[in-house]
């Protein structure tokens, strides 16, 4: 048989092997994230819950605010309080990102002139 042959067919197993370690490895490496993935999907189906049961939602935020209007308008002040942050560091960040060429304002075109 051919010498060439024969070293490529060796490259080729060796690498077969190598590709299936690799295969092996990452498996474990995703067999410790598991748990994560888990508590992730937890957060993604109780959000959908919420999605498709609104009036449950409005229900509770309901009782809370006769129950203990303080504390509901104390969460709400600080919950208004996050999203107004939160906004403002988004808009920082975009602005900060964003191409040169994009953030300078643009020319009106020549048919508004």
């Amino acid at each position: 048989m051919n010498p060439k042959v024969v070293e490529l067919a060796l490259k080729k197993q060796r690498l077969q092997l190598q590709a299936a370690a690799q295969r092996v490895m990452i498996l474990q490496a995703l067999e410790s994230a598991t748990p994560a993935f888990g508590a992730a999907e937890k957060i993604r189906s109780g959000w959908r819950w919420a999605k498709a049961h609104p009036e449950w939602l409005a229900g509770i935020g309901v009782a809370l605010l006769v129950a203990r209007p303080r504390a509901c308008f104390r969460w709400a002040k600080r919950g208004f309080f996050v999203w107004r942050s939160l906004r403002r560091l988004r808009g920082a960040i975009d602005s900060f990102l964003a191409p040169a060429d994009k953030a300078r304002p643009q020319a009106w075109p020549s048919r508004f002139a």
